[in-house]
Formats: structure tokens, sequence, C-alpha cells
């Protein structure tokens, strides 16, 4: 038995399903999970000494590589000092500072834990700011697992609850909206707009696959939320300092009202933060009436990792090494029968499906439903070739600035070697 199996059987009698986030279990494609030790640049190495390209990337924090020697420096400084004081503390000033000389959508930021927690502030907020309940979200953009937000499509306009636990009046006030479909966003906010609070996106859904969005659709919403003095959140935990330094928000030149982060923010540590206009975050505590606090938010240790990774992204070069590595992963594997590769910058989304890349899919309900089995085939063969992979179909590879050539022709050589499999 590989120490990661037994690993694995121990975690099962302590953890449910032997991980601390589900998708971690590899339920999606069968066989053991990987412990992993360690990691350096684009490789990871299992307990068993195995080691992995890895195109998964923490699920996309580790956007300059692993164990990066900046953030490595930085980190390793702050915790000298100290590590948690419940206290105001320099790093976080530093790292709002940065943030808000540079993008001018941020007047006012809150770090919390996760993205979760910033999502589930940034609701609370903008049902204080409007006085109303309603929040539209839509179909295939994942929020973290706030009640609010575990809502999937039901009939009509209803939300109904998209796991146990979540109460039929929270399922109540969500509506859910499907992405790319502006006549169907038009009739939802004719029949509800004055009772949206506010409607929230992944303006690069990357959750179920990578589902870019049309600029036409974006603007669409945001015009329907200007409308009807609806607030527009952008969920930008992953787009966030990945497609550039201002996310989807710069890219599109949309400004939503507010926007949430995480992942990049903290440079691998547990780091959100939600964000907006002055007026709005003004209302937030102390000086408020929207209550949110944190004993870990801007701990040092954090805001030290957060402010190392993005002082290295602020010149731009890293976005040009990173769509360089998009577009080589792209001629690569662009075009290969039986694969979809759907990219955007240093996103991507492999999948067996037989209609390829010559369309883009823009909603979950395109997904090839044949592709799943096919996936977990897929993901096997890549890890015996020392790929690692997100280990979902569902799930979206990260490229990052540690990545070279090599790698991704080595991905490139066993993505097509498993589809030529039997």
């Amino acid at each position: 038995m590989s120490r990661s199996a037994d690993m694995f059987a121990r975690a099962n009698a302590v953890t449910p399903g032997g991980v601390h986030s589900p998708v971690r279990a590899f339920r999606r494609v069968g066989g053991t999970p990987l412990f992993i030790r360690s990691a350096q640049g684009s490789r990871i190495e299992d307990v068993d000494g195995q080691r992995y390209t890895d195109f998964c990337m923490a699920f996309g924090p580790m956007i300059l590589g692993h164990t990066h020697p900046a953030v490595l420096d930085a980190v390793t400084a702050a915790a000298a000092g100290g590590w948690s004081f419940g206290t105001a503390e320099p790093y976080s000033l530093a790292l709002s500072e940065l943030i808000c000389s540079r993008l001018p959508w941020v007047e006012n930021l809150r770090f919390v834990n996760s993205g979760t927690e910033a999502v589930m502030s940034a609701l609370r907020l903008a049902r204080a700011a409007t006085g109303r309940s309603l929040i539209l979200k839509f179909d295939g953009c994942y929020h973290g697992h706030a009640d609010a937000m575990l809502i999937r499509a039901g009939s009509g306009l209803a939300g109904i609850a998209d796991s146990a636990g979540v109460p039929p009046g929270v399922a109540a006030d969500t509506v859910v909206a499907q992405l790319d479909d502006i006549p169907g966003l038009e009739g939802l906010f004719a029949a509800r707009g004055p009772e949206l609070a506010a409607a929230i996106i992944e303006p690069l859904p990357a959750n179920h696959g990578l589902l870019p969005q049309r600029q036409e659709f974006l603007d669409a919403l945001a015009w329907q939320c200007q409308q009807h003095g609806t607030l527009l959140i952008f969920d930008e935990v992953i787009s966030g300092f990945r497609t550039a330094f201002g996310g989807m928000a710069e890219i599109t030149g949309i400004r939503p009202d507010l926007v949430t982060y995480g992942k990049i923010i903290g440079g691998g540590f547990p780091v959100g933060a939600y964000a907006g206009r002055r007026e709005i975050m003004q209302l937030v505590a102390p000086v408020g009436p929207v209550y949110q606090a944190g004993t870990l938010a801007a701990n040092p240790v954090a805001m030290a990792a957060g402010l190392a990774t993005l002082e290295r992204l602020t010149d731009g070069t890293a976005y040009l090494a990173l769509e360089d590595n998009g577009r080589l992963l792209e001629e690569k594997l662009g075009g290969t029968p039986g694969l979809r590769l759907q990219r955007f910058g240093s996103l991507f989304w492999l999948v067996p499906d037989d209609a390829g890349s010559g369309t883009v899919i823009r909603s979950p309900a395109a997904f090839p439903a044949a592709s799943e089995s096919r996936f977990a085939k897929m993901f096997h063969a890549l890890l015996a070739a020392g790929i690692y992979l997100p280990p979902s179909p569902y799930e979206t590879g990260f490229l990052s600035t540690a990545h070279s050539e090599d790698d991704i022709q080595a991905l490139a050589d066993a993505v097509r070697s498993s589809l030529d499999a039997p």
C-alpha cells in the first residue's frame, strides 16, 4: 500500500470523506487522492516521493509558482515578528494602499479569511445599502459555501437549495438566471428588478468548466443593475489579479459596485477581501451598521504573502509571461480531435469532447454529458505520466510564471497519448 493510500484510510477515520474540501477526495475521477508533502516552482511531490508537474496550482493562488523565493522571504520575515496580534498592523495597510491606488473601483476594502466570507459579507452589505433582500446569481457560477449561494435554478424564477441544511427561506431570497442569455436576463429584471439588492456573477465563470462570457452579456447585466438600483457584485476570487492585475473589471471596463477577491490576493494563504465604492463600504462596522469581524483577518503573515505576490505583478511582465504560456498551450493542443480546450489568459479547461474546440461553451447546460468518465481516464493517464490536473472535469487548470515550455510540452504530449489510448 502506498503512503498516500495509508494516510487516506487513516484520514477517513477522523475526517468526513478523508479530506477537508470535497474535490480533493478524487470522487469525480476515482482512485486514491494524493497526499502532497512539498512543492517548488511548477512541481509538487507526494508522500511516496513521486513528483508531478502541477497544473492545478492550489486551484489558482500560486500564480508565481509554489514557494516563490520573494514570497517565502516575506512570510519568514513577518512570522519572525509574530503571526497574529488581533490588532491593526502595517502589512494590511500596505496591501490595502497598493490595491486601492491601482484599481479605481476599489475605494475601500476589508480583508477576511476566505472567498466565502468575502461573498457572505458583500451580500449582507448590499442588502443594507439597498434595503432589499433578493439576490440574483447565475447558474454555473460558484460563490463559496454560504447558504445564500448554495442555490441552483428551479422552476420559473425560484431558486432551490443545492445542499442539505439550507433553509427554504434562504433559498426563497435567491433567484437564479442563466449565463449568456440576455432575453432571460431582461425578463427576470422586468419581473423582479425592484426587489433585487444585488446581482452577483463570476465575470469569468471558472467553477463549472471555464465559461467565458460575451462582453455584451456582461454589459447588459451592468445596464439592468443600473436601471433598477441593483448593486453589481463581481466575484473575482479566481479572476482577480489572475487575468490582469485588475481582473475582469479591468478587462471588461465594467466598474462593479462591489467586488470580492481571494486566492492570489493572499499569495496562497487564507485571505479574502470585499471592496468597492467608499459610500457603500463605509456602511461596514465600526463606522456603519453592517457588522463583520474576524479574529485572524489581516494577520501579518498572510498580508505579507499577499503583498509580496502583488508587488511582483504590478509591472505587467508576469502577465505577458502568463499569456505566452497560455498561447503555447493553445498552439500545442488547440484543435486536437476529441478534446475541448477553452482558455482565457492563464486559465484553461481541458475535457474530452467530440465537439472539440470549434465551439465555445458559455453555460453549464452545454456541458458534454459523456465527458465525465472520459475525463477520469485522461486524468489517471496524465497522473501516470507525472502530470497533475485538478481532479474533476468541472475544474479549471492554471498556468503560472514558473511553468516552462518543457512543462507545457509534457502536458500536451500526455494529453494526446491519453486520447489515443484504447
